[in-house]
């Protein structure tokens, strides 16, 4: 039988989502007129964000959990700050934590498939042009394929990874799980939002604490999202 104090710290946890899934969704905006052209309206580092949505690509429609890290980033931008750091984004779909990460100051790479591209650049140059100091720069990404020749680690030094949503029922994280163990060198820090669904995702989670060390930032429940710090294991450590 649940305690009565073990019920209070349940329904103050509940509350305590309830109220920033609450506020992060009310990020969120669509615009008061139907214009031409349909667009997602999102308010971060006191600007308004249009984001461009293609809705025949699955890569190309914005999740709930890259506006979860948007909020994280703008939320803690002084613990975590971007200014003149090296960003690298995956999977970053419609741009809008690409765009957040740039007005935040960073350099950033954001990378997708190439069909995903034109959206992507779309809405980054839209978002960054004369409001960023580093307009982040929209590049093809494969994961798990010529990511040591279009990255090398002597050049492509990355003090933070972002990614959002990448986890889903897909064939390819193995790949994704290779991609973050190539880019995350010793000073890198992983920070990762992730919607669970089904088992891949819990088991790819699993996978990934063998690999690095996690620690939670946020856990949502009532948006089914958790997002995470990650960093590399020392390397002796991995090689037993």
């Amino acid at each position: 039988m649940e305690s009565p104090q073990s019920k209070d710290t349940t329904e103050e946890g509940a509350a305590v989502d309830a109220e920033l899934a609450k506020a992060i969704m009310a990020r969120g905006f669509r615009p008061s007129v139907i214009g031409v052209e349909a667009w997602e309206g999102y308010l971060f580092s006191d600007l308004e964000i249009k984001i461009k949505e293609s809705t025949d690509l699955y890569g190309a429609v914005l999740w709930p959990s890259a506006m979860v890290l948007c909020h994280f980033l703008e939320t803690y931008r002084d613990k975590y700050n971007l200014v003149e750091k090296n960003v690298i984004e995956l999977g970053a779909g419609t741009g809008l934590v690409s765009i957040v990460a740039g007005l935040l100051g960073a350099k950033v790479t954001s990378t997708d498939l190439p069909d995903v591209l034109g959206n992507l650049q779309y809405n980054v140059l839209r978002n960054t042009r004369d409001r960023c100091k580093y307009t982040p720069v929209v590049t093809e990404l494969i994961w798990g394929q010529e990511v040591e020749k279009r990255f090398p680690r002597a050049t492509h030094c990355f003090d933070y990874i972002l990614a959002a949503d990448v986890v889903y029922s897909h064939p390819y994280l193995k790949e994704l799980m290779d991609t973050f163990d190539y880019l995350c060198q010793e000073n890198t820090q992983i920070l990762w939002a992730m919607r669970f669904r089904l088992d891949p995702e819990n088991s790819f989670v699993d996978l990934f604490k063998q690999r690095f060390n996690v620690e939670e930032l946020y856990n949502l429940p009532s948006l089914s999202i958790n997002l995470y710090r990650a960093w590399r294991k020392e390397r002796r450590t991995q090689d037993q």
